[in-house]
């Protein structure tokens, strides 16, 4: 996922220069959902954070009990990730979501994907998709969190708002829904989803 998709995230994270309140999704907390996920579906097992931002839900998933990676496609991110948390357990790295290592490939028993999707134009979004779902393991669970729209509202972003129809590609990518629900916030909703090969 190179060129204009995804090169503005370096510029950004190296911009914000250790400040995460530059940078608009850097709650430095758990995501709840994440939270909530883990206190019912503790580890061991393997799992991937796909865009793990500055770290905070790859901490959380480590921190119960699953042998975790972190990746994002930002080198400034998995920097500033290994400067927070330097005696992690968490394996961070640098990596492109549709680039994938071939032994990332239906190899975790936990993925756990929340608001990159909807970062990410929605002209690639079934490829996205479909790399989301190729990390999962037989027998292994994806939790997704993302911004939701009704079918009938036209995407603009960044973020780009995901459609439930579009989250059925993971059902095509092999997939099945386990739950979904629609968690409102105030001035926007987000989808949750777990699916499970």
């Amino acid at each position: 996922m190179a060129g204009d998709a995804t090169g503005w995230f370096d510029d950004l994270y190296r911009d914000a220069a250790g400040d995460p309140g530059r940078i608009p999704w850097a709650s430095q907390s758990v995501c709840p959902v994440v939270a909530d996920y883990l206190a019912e579906h503790p580890g061991p097992g393997r799992a991937v954070v796909v865009g793990c931002g500055i770290g905070d839900d790859s901490e959380a998933v480590a921190a119960a009990g699953y042998d975790t990676i972190g990746f994002d496609v930002s080198a400034e991110a998995v920097e500033w990730c290994r400067r927070r948390f330097p005696r992690s357990t968490v394996d961070y790295r640098v990596a492109d979501l549709l680039a994938l290592p071939d032994d990332w490939l239906q190899r975790f028993e936990l993925v756990v994907e929340v608001r990159t999707v909807q970062s990410l134009p929605p002209e690639i979004r079934p490829d996205v998709l479909a790399a989301v779902a190729s990390l999962v393991a037989p027998g292994g669970r994806l939790l997704i969190v993302a911004l939701a729209r009704a079918e009938q509202v036209i995407p603009y972003g960044p973020p780009w708002a995901v459609s439930e129809n579009e989250l059925n590609l993971l059902v095509d990518s092999g997939l099945q829904v386990e739950s979904f629900v629609t968690h409102s916030g105030g001035l926007w909703a987000d989808f949750v989803g777990i699916y499970r090969r």
